[in-house]
């Protein structure tokens, strides 16, 4: 079997890629759900609260909050409180995530 030395991999290499693979996976299966990602698409580059998030969305807070806290738990958002309000952004990780996805050709 012929390999082109530009795909050549070692083990260590492979290995990393395995974890990027594995890490993808998680972060598309916490966006894999119609709400969660209208959630990511209306945050974009800002950080919202959660009462604009719910009146963006138009769903209920309890359902929104349980839906950020997936996200967060798996590390697609980060939060921060602010007196009585808590706000969200998405986090750094979504560049490795689409770094992670767009090295596989």
């Amino acid at each position: 079997m012929h390999h082109d030395q530009n795909y050549d991999l070692t083990m260590d290499e492979a290995s990393l890629q395995e974890k990027d693979i594995e890490a993808a996976c998680r972060s598309l299966k916490a966006i894999a759900h119609p709400l969660r990602l209208k959630i990511l698409c209306v945050l974009g580059k800002h950080e919202m609260s959660v009462q604009e998030i719910v009146d963006y969305v138009g769903t209920s807070q309890s359902n929104v909050s349980q839906h950020l806290t997936i996200m967060r738990e798996k590390g697609l958002l980060h939060s921060r409180k602010d007196s009585n309000r808590v706000f969200y952004r998405i986090s750094e990780n979504r560049a490795s995530l689409l770094h992670a996805c767009s090295s596989f050709r």
